[in-house]
């Protein structure tokens, strides 16, 4: 038997918003266009190896979404951002911008897919030259930008700053303020992160065009999007060679490789018992607190679906 807050756990959206004109149901969000605005809601659905799991996770949407609040509006003096209010713990509410098909992916670290393009025997990434002698999870000398194609459909390239220009994906002067951008929320980031006692090993910035000017939209540091290790003891780890402590959603992935799932053609899905599920709650809702500083709150809706609408409703009504 699931408990009364699994039940109540957000693993759909189907709303009807007051002069909404579309819909877009991703694999974690829901976004609603209305006119220039956009409500974006954060559900419980978790995804691993690009499948959506079987059951929500309770709560997994309010961190995710209060994380990302919580960095666009300490970063809001360094960069503009998209975003206008979060009237419910599960719901952004901002601007809607025009995206630019570029994702900006800063690395602090030899970590994740660059350790594996350098393990390979790759010693330029994106355009960018790589020292020798670099271990896995080593810092670089100073970050690097290695930019991604936001692809439309299948998987996201590696890209360099001079492809993205050949192209003309975007102009210089637009990609030169992108680049500014992301070394100087990738910089903040680290300091909230160190004061934390967390490293931030990599992330991802995307950017959008409102009103002709380079705004930041998406979420932004948040472990879906970001890479932490601990600080502590990081050091000691490197000297002796051993892998990081993370804080990330990895050990959902681990979990699923140990029951036979990474996402290949023929592999079932594992059954996911409730005592799992409230694990991962355990652990998003521990790495919310740790990220933040500040105490989670859970929610206590009979019927979370009724208090998002009434929620984006009255912001609507009052923002008309």
């Amino acid at each position: 038997m699931q408990d009364s807050l699994t039940m109540n756990a957000i693993s759909e959206t189907n709303f009807n918003f007051p002069g909404q004109t579309a819909v877009y149901h991703g694999k974690v969000r829901d976004v609603y266009t209305i006119g220039d605005t956009l409500v974006v809601i954060a559900t419980d659905r978790i995804s691993a190896f690009d499948h959506i799991l079987p059951k929500p996770i309770p709560h997994k949407g309010a961190v995710l979404n209060q994380i990302a609040a919580h960095f666009l509006n300490a970063t809001k003096d360094i960069v503009p951002n998209w975003l206008l209010a979060v009237p419910h713990p599960n719901v952004s509410i901002g601007k809607r911008c025009e995206p630019v098909r570029i994702e900006m992916v800063i690395r602090g670290y030899l970590a994740g897919h660059a350790a594996r393009e350098y393990k390979a025997g790759k010693r330029v990434l994106c355009g960018v030259a790589l020292p020798e002698g670099l271990k896995e999870n080593d810092r670089l000398p100073s970050p690097i930008i290695t930019p991604s194609t936001k692809a439309v459909e299948g998987h996201d390239e590696d890209i360099s700053r001079e492809e993205i220009l050949k192209r003309g994906i975007v102009s210089e002067d637009v990609y030169v303020q992108m680049e500014k951008y992301t070394y100087a929320l990738f910089a903040k980031g680290q300091q909230m992160a160190n004061e934390r006692g967390l490293i931030l090993v990599d992330t991802k910035y995307e950017f959008g065009i409102a009103d002709g000017k380079v705004m930041l939209i998406d979420e932004i540091h948040t472990p879906d999007s970001s890479r932490y290790f601990y600080l502590e003891g990081y050091e000691e780890r490197q000297q002796k060679g051993e892998a990081q402590q993370q804080l990330s959603k990895e050990f959902v992935r681990q979990w699923l490789i140990e029951n036979g799932f990474q996402g290949k053609e023929g592999q079932q899905m594992p059954f996911m018992p409730d005592e799992f599920v409230n694990t991962i709650t355990d652990r998003y809702i521990e790495l919310y607190e740790k990220v933040t500083g500040k105490k989670f709150t859970r929610n206590s809706y009979t019927d979370v679906n009724a208090a998002i609408e009434s929620s984006v409703v009255q912001f609507l009504a009052s923002h008309q």
